[in-house]
C-alpha cells in the first residue's frame, strides 16, 4: 500500500516537473504588460555591456595612436555600469516577483510545492536569460561597429580598420549576465520561499510599514537635504572638489528618501488635521488617496527623483562638454607650438625669417607670433601683497609671471609707457582689484588693470589654474622685484637666480586645419630644437588632440550612462502605474458604489496620479539646479568657463526632459486607466 502510494507521488512529480515549463511560459506570456518592458530594458543592458566589452577587449583599439586615455576612461565606463545594472536588473525583477506573489499562491494552494514553484522559476529565468541575451547580442553584432566609429568620431579619431568581434566580449557578457540573473532567482526564491500561501495569496498590497519616529526622519530628511544642497552651493575648486561632490551626492540621496518616505506623510498627516481644508470633497479624497499611496510607494517614488536627477544632470554635463569641448580645448592650449629658452636667446628676426619662409613652403600663414621674456615666481596672494607661499591654503597660491613692458607692447600691440613704480597687473582668473601692489614689500602703483592678454585665456571662475602676470618698465625692475622675492625664500645667489630663470617664449599659433600645421610644425620645431638654449616645447595641436580624445571618450561615456539612467527611470515609471493600476482597480469601483461619477473619479485619481508623479519630477529639478552650483565648478578643473554654454545647457537639456517626463507619464497613464476599468 505504502509502495503504491510512494509511485503514486513519484508519477505526480514527474507530471508537476513536466507541467512547470508550460507554466513558466504561460507565466510570462500571461503577464507581458510587466515582462515585455523588463524584456526590452534587459535586452538594451546587454547590448550596451556587450559594445563596452567588444570596444575594451578589440586589440585594435590599442594600436590607434593616442587612444590610451580614451580605453582608461572606457574601462571606468564599464566597471561603473556593471555596478548599475545590476542594481537596476535586481530592482526591476523584485518588481516582477511582487506582481506574481498572488499566482505563486494560488499554485500552491492548488498542489505545487514551493519547491515546484521553484524549479518553475527557474525556468522562467532560463527563458528571461536566453531572450534577453539573445537579443542584446543580436543588436551588439549588429550596432557594435557603428558604436565604435561614434566613439572614434567623437574622440576625432581616424582609423582605417576593420572592427573584429572578440570571443573574450561574448564570454564575458554572458557570465556577467549569467551571474546577474543567479542573483535574481536566488532573491526570488528568498521571497517566496519565506513568505506564507495566504501572504502570497494577498499578492502585493501590502504597502510599506510607516516610519515609528515619523517627524523625527522628516527633519533629518530636511537637514540631510539641507546640507548637501549647502555642500554644492558652497563648494570651492580645490584639492576637496571631488569629496566633496560625493558628499553632497551622498545626503542629497538620504535627505531625498526620507522626505518622501517620512516627510511626505508627515505633511499629509498635518493636512489631515487642518479641518477647513481636509473636509472638502476633493481635498479629502485626494488627501486621502494621497496618503495611502505616499505609505506604499514613497521609496520607489525617491528612486524615480533620483534617477530623474542622474538623468538631468548627465545630460546637462554632456550637452555642455559636447558644445563647449572646442573652446575649452582652445582655452588650454591657445598656440599651437610653444618654445622656451633659458640662458641663451634665439634672435627674434631669425625665428620671423624661419617662419615666412615656411609660410611659403607649406602655403599656411600665421595668425599670431609672439615672442617675449619672462620670469616665472612662485607667490601667495593676500588681498594686495605677494608673499612666501606656505603650503596652508592653496587657492591663494598662485604662479606670476613677470614681463617687460616692451615685450607686452609688442605682443598686444599697445603703447604703455611705465614710470619706475609702475605697473601693470593681470590675472586670468578674477581681478586683482587694487590700486597698488605689495610685491614683497616693494611698492608699486596700479597703472591699469588688464582685462585680456592673449597668452593667458581669462575667466572669472578660473580659480584652478589661474595665474598673475605683472608687466614693469624694464630689466632693472624686474630685477629688483626677482631680488625681493629671493630675499624671502632666502636665494642668496639671486644674479645667478635672475640669469637661469628668465625664459624667452615664443608662441605660434597658425591658421587652417590640424591637418595643414603637422607637417609646418614638426619642420619649426626641429629648427627651434637646434637653437642654443632650447628649454622645451609644447605642441598645441597635439596636446588638443589628447585632450579631444579625453573628453570625447568621457562625452561618449556620458551619452551611454544618459541613455541607462532614462532607461531606468521609464521602467520605474511605467511599473509604478502598473502597479498604481491594479491596486487601484477596486478603488474605482467602491467610488463609483458610493456614488461619485465617473468623471469626478477620473478628475481626482487624475490629480493623485499627477501630483504623485509630479513630486519626484520637481524634486529632480530643484536638486539639479543646487547641483548645478558644484557641477560648475567640475567644469572649471577641465577649464570649461562659458557660462553662455553652461545656462544654454541647463536650461535646454531641463525643458526636453520636462517635455519627455511628461509625455512618458501620459503613456503610461492611458495603461494605467485601461487597468483600473478592466479594459
Amino acid at each position: 500500500m505504502n509502495t503504491s502510494t510512494g509511485r503514486t507521488n513519484n508519477k505526480t512529480d514527474r507530471l508537476r516537473i513536466k507541467l512547470l515549463p508550460q507554466l513558466a511560459w504561460k507565466g510570462i506570456v500571461s503577464n507581458g504588460s510587466v515582462y515585455y518592458p523588463y524584456l526590452a530594458a534587459g535586452i538594451f543592458s546587454v547590448f550596451i555591456y556587450f559594445v563596452f566589452a567588444s570596444i575594451l577587449h578589440n586589440d585594435i583599439v590599442k594600436l590607434i595612436p593616442k587612444s590610451a586615455y580614451m580605453w582608461i576612461l572606457m574601462q571606468m565606463g564599464q566597471g561603473l555600469l556593471s555596478i548599475i545594472l545590476v542594481c537596476f536588473l535586481i530592482y526591476a525583477n523584485g518588481f516582477l516577483i511582487k506582481r506574481r506573489r498572488k499566482e505563486f499562491g494560488l499554485y500552491h494552494i492548488l498542489g505545487l510545492e514551493k519547491k515546484h514553484i521553484g524549479v518553475m522559476m527557474l525556468f522562467e529565468t532560463v527563458i528571461l536569460y536566453v531572450w534577453t541575451i539573445a537579443g542584446g547580442i543580436i543588436f551588439g553584432v549588429v550596432l557594435s561597429k557603428l558604436m565604435f566609429l561614434l566613439l572614434l568620431r567623437i574622440c576625432r579619431l581616424s582609423a582605417d580598420i576593420s572592427f573584429v568581434f572578440e570571443p573574450l566580449a561574448f564570454r564575458e557578457t554572458l557570465a556577467y549576465f549569467a551571474v546577474v540573473f543567479l542573483v535574481n532567482y536566488v532573491w526570488g526564491l528568498w521571497e517566496v520561499g519565506k513568505a506564507r500561501p495566504v501572504e502570497l495569496m494577498s499578492g502585493s498590497k501590502k504597502g510599506e510599514k510607516e516610519p515609528r519616529f515619523l517627524w523625527l526622519y522628516a527633519i533629518l530628511g530636511a537637514a540631510s537635504l539641507g546640507a548637501g544642497y549647502y555642500c554644492s552651493i558652497t563648494a570651492k575648486v580645490d584639492s576637496m572638489i571631488f569629496i566633496n561632490f560625493f558628499l553632497a551626492v551622498f545626503l542629497v540621496i538620504i535627505g531625498t528618501y526620507l522626505l518622501f518616505t517620512s516627510g511626505s506623510i508627515a505633511f499629509l498627516k498635518w493636512m489631515k488635521t487642518r479641518k477647513r481644508i481636509y473636509y472638502r470633497p476633493k481635498n479629502f479624497i485626494t488627501v486621502s488617496g494621497m496618503l495611502y499611496r505616499m505609505k506604499k510607494s514613497a521609496a520607489s517614488l525617491s528612486n524615480i527623483c533620483i534617477f530623474s536627477t542622474m538623468v538631468l544632470i548627465t545630460l546637462i554635463c554632456t550637452v555642455a562638454l559636447s558644445v563647449g569641448l572646442e573652446g575649452c580645448m582652445h582655452f588650454i592650449y591657445p598656440y599651437d607650438l610653444t618654445m622656451s629658452y633659458r640662458g641663451e636667446k634665439v634672435d627674434p628676426d631669425a625665428v620671423i625669417q624661419k617662419e615666412t619662409a615656411l609660410e611659403e613652403k607649406y602655403g599656411i600663414s600665421a595668425a599670431r607670433l609672439d615672442i617675449y621674456d619672462k620670469v616665472t615666481l612662485h607667490v601667495r596672494k593676500v588681498e594686495n601683497r605677494f608673499e612666501m607661499q606656505t603650503g596652508e591654503d592653496y587657492e591663494d597660491e598662485y604662479q606670476l609671471d613677470l614681463i617687460m613692458q616692451d615685450d607686452y607692447n609688442r605682443v598686444e600691440n599697445r603703447a604703455f609707457s611705465l614710470a619706475e613704480e609702475e605697473a601693470l597687473i593681470y590675472c586670468s582668473g578674477s581681478d586683482f582689484g587694487y590700486d597698488s601692489i605689495d610685491f614683497f614689500n616693494k611698492k608699486l602703483q596700479v597703472k591699469e588693470e588688464l582685462d585680456g592678454f592673449f597668452p593667458y585665456p581669462k575667466a572669472d571662475e578660473n580659480v584652478y589654474q589661474a595665474r598673475y602676470v605683472m608687466i614693469v618698465r624694464d630689466e632693472e625692475v624686474r630685477e629688483a622685484c626677482v631680488r625681493a622675492w629671493c630675499e624671502a625664500y632666502g636665494v642668496e645667489d639671486a644674479a645667478g637666480f635672475i640669469k637661469s630663470d628668465v625664459s624667452q617664449r615664443i608662441l605660434l599659433l597658425l591658421e587652417g586645419a590640424d591637418e595643414k600645421k603637422t607637417a609646418f610644425l614638426s619642420e619649426f620645431s626641429a629648427w627651434g630644437e637646434s637653437r642654443p638654449g632650447f628649454n622645451g616645447l609644447e605642441n598645441g595641436v597635439e596636446w588638443r588632440e589628447n585632450t579631444q580624445i579625453m573628453y570625447g571618450a568621457l562625452l561618449f561615456v556620458g551619452i551611454i550612462f544618459g541613455l541607462i539612467f532614462f532607461m531606468c527611470l521609464l521602467l520605474i515609471m511605467y511599473y509604478k502605474q502598473i502597479s498604481e493600476g491594479y491596486e487601484d482597480r477596486n478603488n474605482f469601483g467602491i467610488m463609483q458604489k458610493v456614488g461619485m461619477s465617473e468623471r469626478e473619479i477620473h478628475s481626482t485619481v487624475h490629480r493623485q496620479i499627477l501630483m504623485f508623479f509630479g513630486l519626484p519630477l520637481a524634486g529632480a529639478l530643484l536638486h539639479t539646479m543646487a547641483g548645478m552650483f558644484m557641477v560648475k565648478g567640475l567644469f572649471a578643473t577641465i577649464s570649461l568657463f562659458d557660462m553662455r554654454i553652461f545656462v544654454g545647457s541647463i536650461a535646454g537639456t531641463a525643458a526636453v526632459f520636462v517635455v519627455v517626463y511628461g509625455v512618458s507619464y501620459l503613456i503610461t497613464a492611458k495603461k494605467y486607466y485601461r487597468i483600473v476599468k478592466q479594459e
